[in-house]
C-alpha cells in the first residue's frame, strides 16, 4: 500500500482488521514525500523484495497512483471510480495495463 495518509496509518489499518492483507505499506508521513511523488513507489518496491515489473499498484487516481507507478516500471490496474473515474488518460506515455469498475474485478485479473 502506497498511501497519502497523516501519522497512524497502521493503527487505523489494525483496527479495520485489514493490516493482516497487506506486506508493505507506505505512508507519506513517514516519508514527508507525497504521491505522486515517485520515490514512494520505489521505497515500496524495494520494500516488496520484487522489481516493479513484477508489481501491480491498483487504484483509482491516473495522476497520483497510475502515471507514477507506470514511470517507474510498475504494472498498474485503475480502479474507474468515484473522483478518479472522472479522470480521462491525457498521454501515451503513462497508461493503465488494464482498467476495472470494482474490486471485485481483481478476482479475475490477478
Amino acid at each position: 500500500m502506497i498511501a497519502n495518509q497523516m501519522n497512524g496509518l497502521l493503527d487505523r489499518l489494525s483496527s479495520w482488521g485489514i493490516l493482516k492483507y497487506f506486506s508493505v505499506i507506505i505512508s507519506s508521513w513517514d516519508y514527508q514525500i507525497m504521491k505522486p511523488d515517485t520515490k514512494l513507489f520505489e521505497i515500496a518496491v524495494g520494500q516488496s523484495g520484487y522489481v516493479a515489473p513484477e508489481t501491480v499498484m491498483v487504484w483509482d487516481r491516473l495522476d497520483n497512483d497510475i502515471f507514477p507507478a507506470k514511470s517507474i516500471g510498475m504494472n498498474t490496474i485503475w480502479i474507474k471510480q468515484g473522483f478518479g473515474g472522472m479522470q480521462k488518460t491525457m498521454t501515451d506515455k503513462y497508461f493503465q495495463d488494464v482498467e476495472i469498475t470494482n474490486l471485485s474485478e481483481l478476482l479475475y485479473i490477478l
